[in-house]
This record gives structure tokens, C-alpha cells and sequence, in this order.
């Protein structure tokens, strides 16, 4: 028998399979995403019964197989039991997970996704700051950790840094006031909307959720994000199309 190997991460999804056993895929630091069976972990007398839940941060002990690992121990850190208990935000949660399974591929080191996805679901949880300001930043950071965020630290036509004024989707970033003119498919946002954008890309993870914006910002915030993620995304996200309903 292969000797076990240790992981740690998130369960992004555990569905079940033929009578007792499930199926998890998970988020690692060390392998990326990868998909591990839990067998019996549906038995009331299973050790594995708890790990094998969405939400749950946790160190798993797994077996390699051809395609797939088996679980036969893990260690819980930390398991979200009280986002259940607020609407919206459960739904924000659940769209962070097919946010990072839609992201997640096997053997990249997945630590800064992981630890992302922790934040900003504690976030959600400690309800300190609007749930649609996480939203936004969550993806934006995202696309920073897979290299298809925005340029928003210079003009993206000619370089200056100065008078930064225009988002352009189609050049993916910022214009300056001269450029702006000459250029279609610009958005004109305020300067609290650039450093929003300029603080998001530069500040480590755990900096992320230490600020707030104005309601103006928020839904030009809104109005970026909404656009240029869907540049780069075309699946349809089931918690997303929910919270679209709710709101």
C-alpha cells in the first residue's frame, strides 16, 4: 500500500455516492484541487461523517489512487456551521466555492486560493462589511492570484501614471485623461474607485477586509466587476443566479 499523504485545504463540494460513501472535492495548498472519496463517511458511526461537508477547512490524511484519492482521516480547523444561519450570505459563501472549483486545477500550489476563500467567508460570517463589497473583492482578487486581473496602476495605451480617469474593457484597464478621448468602450470612475481597484491588487490576503466603501462606490464597483468577470467567465454559477433572484 502507498504511504498516506497529508493535505491541507477546503472541501468545495461533497456529494454522495452509492449508499454510505461521498464524494469530495477539495482545495489544497499542496495539490491544487483534487478529488478524494470518503467511503462510508454517510454512516451516523463514521469518524468522517463532519469533514465531509462544504465549508469545512480542515488536515486531510489521503491515499493516492489511478484517478482519484481515498480518505481515511482528517483534522477539522474550522467549519462555517453559522453561515448556514444567514441569508443572503450562505449563498455568497456557496458562490465563493464554485467561484474557486471553477478556478481550482490539480498540481498548482493552492495556497493563496485557499487562504482567500477563508477570509472572505469569515468575512461573510462576521458581517463587518457589506456582503456584495466581499463579493466584488473576492473575485478581483481571484483574478490577481490566476493573472487576469486589470491593469489600474498606469495608462494602458501609453504608460503614464498620472490622471488616471477611464476603465477600458477592451484594452483591460485603466486610460489616462488624454488617452481616454481616443479610445471607445471607456467607463469613467471616480479616484475612490481607482484606489479601491490599486488597494484590492496590491494588499496581501489577510489586509483585504479592513475597509469599507460609499454606496456610490459600491455599485460602481458593481458595474466593473460584473462586466469584466464575465470577459473571462462564461459558466453560469447556481448560488449566483439564486442571490440574482433574492435580490
Amino acid at each position: 500500500m502507498r504511504e498516506p499523504v497529508t493535505v491541507n485545504g477546503v472541501v468545495l463540494m461533497a456529494t454522495p455516492v452509492g449508499e454510505f460513501d461521498k464524494r469530495l472535492v477539495l482545495l489544497t495548498k499542496e495539490r491544487g484541487k483534487i478529488t478524494a472519496f470518503a467511503r462510508g463517511a454517510r454512516r451516523s458511526t463514521s469518524p468522517l461523517l463532519a469533514v465531509c461537508n462544504a465549508f469545512v477547512f480542515a488536515t486531510f490524511q489521503i491515499y493516492e489512487g489511478r484517478t482519484a484519492y481515498n480518505l481515511y482521516q482528517a483534522e477539522i480547523h474550522y467549519h462555517f456551521t453559522n453561515l448556514a444561519k444567514r441569508i443572503p450570505g450562505v449563498y455568497y459563501g456557496y458562490y465563493f466555492l464554485e467561484f474557486s472549483d471553477y478556478y481550482g486545477r490539480e498540481g498548482i500550489d493552492g495556497s493563496a486560493m485557499v487562504n482567500l476563500l477563508y477570509v472572505a467567508l469569515r468575512s461573510i460570517e462576521n458581517q463587518k462589511i457589506p456582503d456584495e463589497l466581499i463579493r466584488y473583492v473576492f473575485e478581483l482578487k481571484m483574478l490577481v492570484l490566476n493573472g487576469e486581473y486589470p491593469q489600474v496602476f498606469e495608462c494602458v495605451r501609453c504608460g503614464k501614471k498620472e490622471n488616471l480617469t477611464a476603465f477600458c474593457f477592451s484594452k483591460g484597464g485603466m486610460l489616462c485623461s488624454e488617452c481616454e478621448a481616443s479610445v471607445t468602450d471607456v467607463r469613467r470612475i471616480s479616484q475612490s474607485m481607482l484606489y479601491t481597484l490599486q488597494y484590492v491588487i496590491a494588499s496581501p490576503i489577510e489586509k483585504l477586509y479592513t475597509f469599507t466603501v460609499s454606496d456610490e462606490v459600491l455599485r460602481e464597483f458593481a458595474s466593473i466587476m460584473t462586466r469584466y468577470v464575465g470577459m473571462y467567465i462564461d459558466k453560469k454559477f447556481k448560488s449566483l443566479e439564486i442571490l440574482k433572484m433574492m435580490c
